[in-house]
């Protein structure tokens, strides 16, 4: 996939906490905007929905 582009879940502030999200018709990857060579996690598209509801229901403990 080569349309790579910052989430806008990637955090606030000065945006060092940046994921980079690419789509095709059937696919959706993952990245870190820091390292794009290495891993890229690569989901279906229901799949990555199902995931990115998963994240929104569950809270954040710091």
């Amino acid at each position: 996939m080569d349309n790579w582009r910052k989430s806008s879940y990637s955090g606030g502030g000065d945006g060092n906490e940046c994921v980079e999200i690419a789509n095709s018709r059937t696919h959706v990857s993952i990245r870190d905007s820091k390292a794009p060579t290495r891993a890229t996690l690569t989901l279906p598209t229901p799949t990555f929905t199902t995931f990115i509801n998963a994240l929104k229901n569950t809270p954040i403990t710091r």
